[in-house]
Parts: C-alpha cells; sequence; structure tokens
C-alpha cells in the first residue's frame, strides 16, 4: 500500500530534484517532453510517488496507466520524463497522421495501431519488438479509452498489454493516477467543430485558477514470468493482476473520494461499471 511505502516525491518545478532522460532520445522528442512540463504545469501541482527500479530500466518494461481523461497522458508523459524515462507510446493511426504534434510523434518512436485485423496484428508485432529493444518501455492503456464507468474506475480493459508483455517476456509497471481529470472535461467523442472544444478549453482555463493536485503513482513491478504467451486463459490471468494492480494502487490515491469523484464532469459517458471497483 502506498502509505506503508516511502514515496519518492518529485516537484516538476525544481530542476534540482528531476532526473531527465540519457541522451539517447531525439532532439524533436526532447523538445516536445519540456514543453510538455510547461504545458502540464499550467493547470495544477504533479505529485509522483513511486518509481522505476533502475536495474529494469534496460530490460523489455510496459507500462500500464489507468485512463480518466483527455488531460491526463499529459501528465502521465510529464512524471515519466521526471524520474527519468522517457517511454513510447502505442497510439491511433488518426493521431500519428496530425501536422504537428503527430510529426513529433512520429520522431519519438510512437508505434501506430490501425483499426482491421491485419494492421492490429502488425502493431503488435513491432510492439512486441519494441520492447525486446529495451531502448525504452513502451506505453500502452489496458482500458483502451477513458473510462465509463460511473466513479472513475479502470473500466474491464482488453488483454492486449498482456498478451504483449507475456508475447516479449517484459516485466509491467502499473502506473495510477488521479486528478488529471479535473483539467479538461470529456468533451465529445468527434470534435466538429468550435462548439466541441469550447467546453474542454473553458474547463482547462478554469483549472489554472483552482490547481489542482495530479497524482501519479508508479507501482510495483508486475512478475508475469510463471504465466506464458502460448499458455491458454494466462493473457486473461496476466490482465487481472495488471488491473488490480492500478486499482489497488488508485485507492490511496483518492481517500476521499472512494466512491464518487468530487469533481463533476456532465459530459463523461458513465454507462459502464468497473469490475475491478473496490
Amino acid at each position: 500500500m502506498l502509505r506503508s511505502m516511502v514515496a519518492l516525491y518529485r516537484d516538476g518545478d525544481e530542476p534540482t530534484r528531476r532526473t531527465t532522460p540519457g541522451s539517447s532520445i531525439s532532439p524533436v522528442w526532447r523538445g516536445m517532453l519540456e514543453t510538455n512540463r510547461g504545458f502540464v504545469a499550467l493547470a495544477g501541482n504533479l505529485r509522483v510517488t513511486g518509481t522505476v527500479p533502475q536495474e529494469l530500466r534496460n530490460e523489455p518494461l510496459v507500462f500500464a496507466p489507468n485512463h480518466i481523461g483527455v488531460f491526463d497522458p499529459f501528465v502521465v508523459l510529464k512524471a515519466c520524463y521526471q524520474i527519468g524515462i522517457a517511454p513510447k507510446f502505442m497510439l491511433a493511426a488518426g493521431l500519428l497522421d496530425t501536422p504537428v504534434v503527430g510529426w513529433g510523434l512520429r520522431h519519438a518512436g510512437a508505434l501506430r495501431v490501425e483499426r482491421g485485423q491485419s494492421t492490429v496484428l502488425e502493431s503488435f508485432a513491432k510492439a512486441v519488438e519494441a520492447i525486446k529493444a529495451a531502448d525504452a518501455p513502451l506505453l500502452v492503456y489496458p482500458e483502451g479509452r477513458i473510462t465509463h464507468e460511473r466513479g472513475m474506475w479502470p473500466e474491464r480493459g482488453k488483454t492486449g498489454v498482456a498478451r504483449i508483455a507475456l508475447a516479449a517476456n517484459a516485466k509491467v509497471i502499473p502506473i495510477s493516477q488521479w486528478g488529471a481529470h479535473e483539467a479538461a472535461v470529456w468533451g465529445t467523442e468527434t470534435v466538429r467543430g468550435w462548439s466541441d472544444i469550447k467546453p474542454v478549453l473553458g474547463s482547462f482555463l478554469r483549472a489554472m485558477t483552482r490547481r489542482p493536485t495530479f497524482k501519479v503513482h508508479f507501482g510495483d513491478p508486475i512478475d508475469l514470468a510463471d504465466l506464458s504467451s502460448d499458455k491458454p486463459g494466462d493473457a486473461v490471468r496476466a490482465h487481472r493482476r495488471i488491473m488490480q494492480a492500478i486499482t489497488d494502487n488508485l485507492v490511496e490515491l483518492r481517500p476521499d473520494e472512494p466512491d464518487m469523484p468530487a469533481f463533476h464532469d456532465p459530459t463523461r459517458p458513465t454507462d459502464t461499471v468497473s469490475p475491478w471497483r473496490p
């Protein structure tokens, strides 16, 4: 449990207490990471607990965070950078095809995921090879989307992250986070114009005044050594371990909001129930 751990707290605005990745990352990706630091700092304060053991940083590694809002990828990325890691992302093709952000993400080595069975299988194979290369952890959301659970607990999720980790013989670092949902509302599934952007932008501007706290915890590595990618049912077992670890640590990040989040987002769907809910 988090309260029984010796937490590693790092203030993103205090460079003397911040560890940055080595020189192996591209200048473009480093520039985007530094820009992201300032962007997140505009909306709130970041508190990071836990870390990634040094001996695992050059080993096959998968990061598995819960997904609570449109702003949380920025928060998780800043938390990773703060502890000295620049992960690779597995992202939808649409984001990688955007003119500016997509160009930078492609330079960062982000892996493309497209619809269709053949392309998904190809993306899976590329992810496994990227992890085996061990040049950077691969960050993948096991839920696959922002949670629709009414209390914002993790959704059931899919076994993709577990299958990738098993195939690559990689350990999984569960990442639990809370607070990023207060920086920007869910908004809408499809942006068609200014009316769809306005609520999200408005909530971000209000967050700049309220200064919510973004909590990110890097949990203990999940050892899947007793499971196999070839054994039926093991992917489900691995997925269960991953989601349970994320949820257990999330409990400690939201002790005053055990059932429902205090921040109400009227735009977010609430049509699922989490099987992991405490």
